[in-house]
């Protein structure tokens, strides 16, 4: 199945210089809003406390389960609805260093039961995190992603050649940054289940670039008198349809999910669809660009395009 004519020939590798300047901005855009953000808003599995998942028989808003909360020496949580205000479902975030975070949940259910009465809610889920457990799950996770990225830059030298495993990480750590940004902007909590969707960024997007990489090599024996822009050129044109085909079928899933999975996975989902969007736009305009710009910066000597 193809959805794209084969013979198509878009100058990708002509738009190389626009398509940097339009990641520069994304990354320092998400940079900034980190900043004034005061970094990541790491969630309760990385920064510590309690997460109480309640659900009202009638119909309740955010600032009444809010002002119902305030006497309490934890208040100032996040209260975040599941799907649509209103329907009855909310997650209460409470971010405590105290060593008695099981009486956070108590604590809560009392503050709401005055308010509301007891019958009038369900407490249907619990999570408590101690700020040393969640201070090791961040490190924990920061140093997968790092490994990650090593493991890759390994096998891609080996496999093809150093640039072009300076090229695929690189293209990696720029997708793991704008989707990072794009949390930070949407004030979006990083969790565990966000960072398997940071890793799978870097699996899916890794195997595109895989893809184009095989067939640049194929192309560099095929057509030896070519300059090698050309043929990083000619192979994206080539890898095309299959590169689309893949991404638009991944997110048709993944958006499905985002609006019909429930609040437990929004943020998973959220982060899938920017690495997939992300990942494929990188794939064509920041790996393959990269290795052309150290092919000019350190050509190799002897046949010019040994691959």
């Amino acid at each position: 199945m193809q959805i794209i004519k084969p013979g198509i020939n878009i100058d990708f590798m002509g738009k190389r210089k626009s398509a940097f300047l339009l990641s520069g901005v994304l990354i320092l855009i998400g940079i900034v809003s980190l900043a004034l953000h005061g970094g990541p808003n790491y969630g309760i599995d990385f920064a510590g406390g309690t997460l109480v998942q309640v659900r009202f028989s009638e119909s309740i808003t955010i600032d009444e389960i809010r002002d119902s909360l305030a006497e309490m020496p934890s208040a100032g949580g996040v209260i975040q609805s599941f799907g649509t205000e209103g329907k009855g479902e909310y997650l209460v975030r409470l971010r405590e260093t105290a060593s008695d975070l099981a009486g956070l949940s108590a604590a809560v259910r009392e503050s709401l039961a005055k308010r509301f009465g007891d019958q009038s809610f369900e407490i249907r889920r619990t999570e408590m995190v101690g700020p040393k457990v969640g201070k090791d799950l961040r490190s924990k996770g920061i140093k997968a992603i790092i490994f990650a990225l090593l493991g890759i830059l390994i096998y891609i030298s080996w496999r093809f050649q150093f640039r072009f495993a300076v090229g695929a990480v690189a293209a990696l750590a720029h997708d793991v940054v704008i989707s990072v940004g794009a949390l930070s902007l949407t004030n979006k909590e990083i969790s565990l289940p966000v960072l398997a969707a940071l890793l799978t960024i870097v699996g899916y997007s890794l195997n595109d670039t895989i893809v184009v990489y095989d067939r640049i090599r194929e192309n560099s024996r095929r057509f030896r008198r070519e300059t090698f822009e050309t043929v990083v050129n000619v192979s994206i044109n080539e890898t095309l349809s299959r590169t689309v085909l893949t991404s638009v079928t991944t997110l048709i899933v993944v958006v499905i999910l985002f609006f019909f999975g429930g609040g437990v996975i929004h943020d998973f989902t959220f982060t899938l669809i920017v690495g997939i969007v992300v990942g494929t736009y990188s794939s064509i305009f920041v790996a393959s660009p990269l290795v052309i710009l150290w092919q000019q910066r350190f050509p190799r000597k002897g046949k010019a395009r040994k691959t």
